[in-house]
Order: structure tokens, then C-alpha cells, then sequence
């Protein structure tokens, strides 16, 4: 087998136990703050059919997507959860009592050019409410992840929020340069979202494209621009045509942080308008101060998407926050965690005449909700000790040759180098006394 087939592919990880461990860790957080909004978890295959995440040409993710042909049927790894979801929403559109509030914690693949933080494997914390029209629903999601990030003990300046509306945009484009050509808005979105990765110029050049699918003019691309580089919520007023919705909803919303104590941590900036068509509203994507890495997590309200896929018209917003962002602002702050492996006792039979006693000694610290691992083969004592001293156990219980005659096992105390003898049978009790 050569070298480079011992590797995961590109972009992809393994996860050994101590890695695990970190991810399960990170996935706790998640859970726990999902659960304290009252949300449900759920989840949904990694394959789905292709055409659910084909809805527009152009967008990024279509182009990224791993995908093939089995037994005549499009088939697609998911490149993100929320087309799933909306799936699952319409399948049960006539059961479910809305407002839903779901989260879910899926792998995703797309096959990307890779950075920092930046995977073609990842997971992806999502938290979503469906059935709610208003910006209560966007305010619940932004403090949910601000409260994450209060809970992984990042510095309260270390994170921010930008905040935009697709809408806000979409009034005052049609009302202006778009206004001959107002189905050219989603395409128009796909390029400006690049405005970080590549540049106003490059933006610009894309689109006054003749080829593109755009074609501004000149002016009317500049125009745009300055439009993007809009930074407070009066400024973006000029823009907007009067009595806008839009941004009376941005207003609420800003409002309603204050009453949850987030509103340092928002700013209102143009420019965000996240690549996904599918966005109607209000989106928004958490970043680093530093400016060191990319999104940290992205979302908005997608209100047409189930109509899109042939359902009924239903309000939605949610969120998703990769692990590979997060762990990398982690990491800069110190705050990564040296987890050790969760384990209580070590049990050792000396030999093969003590082998049935230790299994059934470690089978009733099992029962009793102990974490053991049994020794099965036959090392000596120091390397017993040393192995459950690395393992972080709290005991060793050892079955030699007398023990067994005597029906007691040899429990060390690792911590404390304390021994003592306990019956055959007895181990909870044993247990129980000693922790009170």
C-alpha cells in the first residue's frame, strides 16, 4: 500500500480518540445551548439526491458539490443540511405544529479550495426556526450563538456579528440598477458575496461582464459598491426607497439585541449578503476581530425555499457554524481543552486461574455504572500501574492467586497509594462508603 493511501484524502480528517474527544466536547456545547433555547435535534442522510441542492445555477455550492450516478439515480453527499431540512419540513408540512425549532450537528462536503479553518469534511452545528415571520426568530438565533461563545470562554470583543438584509438590498437595487432587469438580483448576490475574497475590483469586473450574468454598467457597478461599503443603518436609508420594510425589520432587530444584552456585539455592514440564492431576509455571519480567519458561522432567513422545492409558503430562518472555524479561534485564545480519556478502574487477574473472577468483578463494576477496562492478557504489575496511572483511572483491582483463594480482590487507590481488600461482590458498597 503506498504512503499517501495511509492519509485520509485532502481536506478530510481522521478522528483518533484524543480528537474524538475534542469534537465530542465542542458537540456538547452545541447540544447544550441548543437544548436551553428549546430546541430538537434532528438529523437526515448524508447522500441525498442531487437535484436538492441544484436549485440555482451559479451558485458556488452546485460547482462543489461530490456527486455521482449509481444505478441511474443523481445522487449528492450533502454539501449542507438546511435543502435536507426543508425536505423533512414538507414531508410532514400537514402534521407539524409550527413554529418548529430544530438543530442539528451534520457532516458536510464540499469540494473547495482549502484555507485556514476552511475543510472539504466538516461539521456543521445548524439551529433553524420555521413558522416565524418575525425578526423575534433572527434575535433568538444570534443570542443563541453569542451564548456559545460566552460558554467557550472567548473575550466578549474577540467575536462580532454583522448584520445586513437581502431584502434591504433587493428594494434598493430594483429600485435603482436593477430596475429593468429585476430577476438578475440572486446572480447579482452570487458575485457580491466574493466582495471579502477577491475585491471591489475584481466585483466590479464581474458585473460589467458582457458574458456575465449581470451586466451592469460602469456606473451602475459602482454604484453598487458603495452601496456595500454602507456601514450604518441611516446611511443605508439613502438607499432605500421609503417606508422600506427592510429596514424597519433591521431596526427591530437591533432593538430587540439590547433586551438580550448582544447589541455591542452586532454591526450593521452592506456588504454581507451570504452566496446562498435561497436567503430572503435578514443574514447575517459572526467573524473574528483580528480578522484573522474567515466566517466563523453564516445564515439569515430563507423564506421561499420551501416554495421552491414545491411546497407550501412557509417563513424560516436558521444558522450554520463549521468546527474546523471555531477550533482554530479556539486554539488562538487558549481555550482548546486537554481532555484525558474518561476512565474509572483498571482490573488485573494475575493469571488464567484468575481470569473468570476478574471478568465477573469487572462485569459488576460495569453494572454499577464504572468505566473498567479489563486487563486480558498477563503484564506485570508495574506496567498494569503505569498503564492505568496514563488512563487516568482512579483504581486498580487486582485478582492474584491468594485473592482468589480468599474471594477479595486488591483495590489501589492511584491517587492516594492506598490499599484495601474488598469481597468478592461487595465493590458498590465499597464504592458507596467510601464517597460519603
Amino acid at each position: 500500500m503506498a504512503k499517501s493511501h495511509l492519509q485520509p484524502p485532502r481536506g478530510t480528517r481522521d478522528f483518533y480518540p484524543e480528537d474524538l474527544r475534542l469534537r465530542e466536547w465542542l458537540f456538547g456545547h452545541f447540544r447544550a445551548i441548543a437544548h436551553g433555547f428549546g430546541f430538537e435535534e434532528v438529523d437526515a442522510p448524508i447522500v441525498e439526491h442531487a437535484e436538492l441542492f441544484t436549485r440555482k445555477a451559479g451558485e458556488e455550492i452546485v460547482d462543489q458539490l461530490y456527486h455521482f450516478v449509481l444505478h441511474d439515480r443523481h445522487l449528492a453527499l450533502r454539501g449542507e443540511f438546511t435543502p435536507s431540512l426543508a425536505r423533512m419540513v414538507m414531508a410532514r408540512a400537514g402534521a407539524l405544529r409550527f413554529p418548529i425549532r430544530w438543530f442539528s450537528i451534520p457532516q458536510c462536503w464540499r469540494y473547495e479550495r482549502m484555507t485556514r479553518g476552511r475543510r472539504r469534511e466538516h461539521y456543521q452545528w445548524n439551529m433553524d426556526i420555521w413558522g416565524e415571520a418575525g425578526v423575534a426568530a433572527e434575535a433568538e438565533l444570534l443570542a443563541a450563538i453569542c451564548d456559545l461563545f460566552d460558554r467557550l470562554g472567548l473575550p466578549r470583543d474577540a467575536v462580532k456579528i454583522r448584520l445586513n438584509s437581502r431584502a434591504l438590498l433587493e428594494e434598493s437595487l430594483r429600485e435603482s440598477v436593477l430596475r429593468e432587469r429585476p430577476d438578475r438580483f440572486e446572480a447579482l448576490c452570487v458575485v457580491i458575496d466574493k466582495l471579502d475574497k477577491i475585491g471591489a475590483k475584481a466585483v466590479v469586473e464581474q458585473l460589467t461582464s458582457e458574458d456575465g450574468p449581470v451586466g451592469l454598467t460602469p456606473d451602475e457597478a459602482q454604484r453598487v459598491i458603495a452601496m456595500l461599503e454602507t456601514r450604518d443603518l441611516d446611511a443605508a436609508a439613502a438607499f432605500a426607497p421609503p417606508d422600506s420594510e427592510a429596514l424597519a425589520s433591521l431596526r427591530e432587530l437591533f432593538t430587540l439585541s439590547e433586551a438580550y444584552g448582544i447589541r455591542d456585539r452586532l454591526v450593521f455592514d452592506a456588504s454581507v449578503v451570504r452566496g446562498l440564492a435561497y436567503y430572503t431576509g435578514v443574514v447575517f455571519e459572526a467573524f473574528d476581530t483580528s480578522g484573522t480567519l474567515r466566517a466563523i458561522c453564516g445564515g439569515g432567513r430563507y423564506d421561499r425555499l420551501l416554495e421552491s422545492l414545491g411546497g407550501p409558503s412557509l417563513p424560516a430562518v436558521g444558522f450554520g457554524f463549521g468546527d474546523a472555524v471555531i477550533h482554530e479561534l479556539l486554539g488562538e485564545h487558549g481555550l482548546v481543552p486537554s481532555l484525558t480519556r474518561r476512565l474509572d478502574d483498571f482490573v488485573y487477574g494475575f493469571g488464567d486461574a484468575e481470569r473468570a473472577a476478574a471478568i465477573e468483578l469487572a462485569r459488576r463494576l460495569r453494572a454499577a455504572g464504572r468505566a473498567v477496562e479489563l486487563v486480558t492478557g498477563h503484564p506485570k504489575p508495574k506496567r498494569v500501574f503505569a498503564d492505568a496511572d496514563r488512563a487516568g483511572a482512579e483504581r486498580v483491582w487486582l485478582i492474584g492467586p491468594e485473592e482468589r483463594e480468599r474471594g477479595v480482590s486488591r483495590v489501589k487507590h492511584l491517587e492516594s497509594g492506598a490499599q484495601e481488600d474488598v469481597e468478592f461482590g461487595q465493590e458498590a458498597r465499597a464504592l458507596s462508603n467510601r464517597e460519603s
